[in-house]
C-alpha cells in the first residue's frame, strides 16, 4: 500500500477490487472491497466484537457510522433498521465509493456515504456505532470525537470498539474527562483484546426515578 493509509483521502495505490463473502445482520453476503481501505480481506475482529456486544438499534432516526471503510457497520445498520437514515462518514474517497457500491448491490437506499463536511449541520444522531480510526493519531481522533459525540440526540448512545493495546482504557478516561456534564461512559464489554465503550448523552432535564405510591 506504500505510503497510503486507510485514512488517506485519495489512496494512490491500485484499487485491486475484490469480492469477499461475509455474514452481516444474519445474512450471508458478497461485498466488494479494495486495497487502500481498512481490513479489505475480511470483517475486522474489532467490528465483529462490536456486533456481538451492542444492543438492537432504534427503529428509526439518523444513525452515524464514523470511519465507515467499505461499509460493514453501515450495511448492518441499514439492513437492521430499514426506516433509519444511515450516515456513513469517512475521509477516504475509495471507502465511500465501496460503501455506495455495496449499498446499491444490496438494494439499500437508506445509506448516505459522505465526507464529514457533507453531513448537514442540523442532523442529530439516535445512535453512533463506530470502529474508529485509532491509528490516525491521538489528536486527530480526539478532534473527531469532539466533533461528533455532541451531535448525539438526547438520551442516545454511541458505541465504540477500540483495541485494548491501542489505548482503549486511556481513551475511556479522556472521554469521561472531556464530555461532562451531561454524558457518561463505561466499558460495556471486552473480547479478543478489544473494549466496547458505551457513551450516553443524558436528557435535559435528566430523567428521575418514578415514584411508586405505597
Amino acid at each position: 500500500m506504500g505510503s497510503d493509509h486507510y485514512f488517506t483521502a485519495a489512496p494512490a495505490s491500485a484499487e485491486n477490487l475484490r469480492s469477499i463473502r461475509i455474514t452481516l445482520a444474519g445474512r450471508e453476503l458478497d461485498v466488494t472491497t479494495a486495497s487502500g481501505v481498512f481490513s479489505p480481506d475480511r470483517l475486522d475482529a474489532g467490528t465483529a466484537v462490536l456486533f456481538a456486544n451492542m444492543p438492537p438499534l432504534p427503529p428509526g432516526g439518523d444513525f452515524l457510522d464514523l470511519g465507515c471503510g467499505w461499509g460493514p457497520i453501515s450495511l448492518t445498520m441499514a439492513m437492521s433498521a430499514p426506516h433509519a437514515t444511515i450516515w456513513a462518514v469517512d475521509v477516504n474517497e475509495r471507502a465511500l465509493d465501496l460503501t455506495r457500491r455495496n449499498a446499491a448491490a444490496l438494494g439499500l437506499k437508506n445509506i448516505n456515504a459522505v465526507l464529514p463536511d457533507d453531513v448537514p449541520d442540523d442532523v442529530v444522531f439516535r445512535t453512533i456505532r463506530s470502529n474508529p480510526p485509532i491509528r490516525v493519531g491521538k489528536n486527530e481522533l480526539h478532534g473527531m470525537l469532539e466533533r461528533w459525540i455532541p451531535r448525539l440526540d438526547q438520551r442516545s448512545d454511541a458505541w465504540l470498539v477500540v483495541q485494548r493495546n491501542l489505548g482503549a482504557d486511556s481513551l475511556q478516561r479522556w472521554i469521561a474527562a472531556t464530555f461532562t456534564p451531561g454524558y457518561s461512559v463505561y466499558r460495556s464489554a471486552t473480547g479478543k483484546g478489544y473494549r466496547v465503550l458505551k457513551i450516553r448523552r443524558h436528557g435535559t432535564p435528566p430523567t428521575v426515578p418514578i415514584e411508586i405510591a405505597e
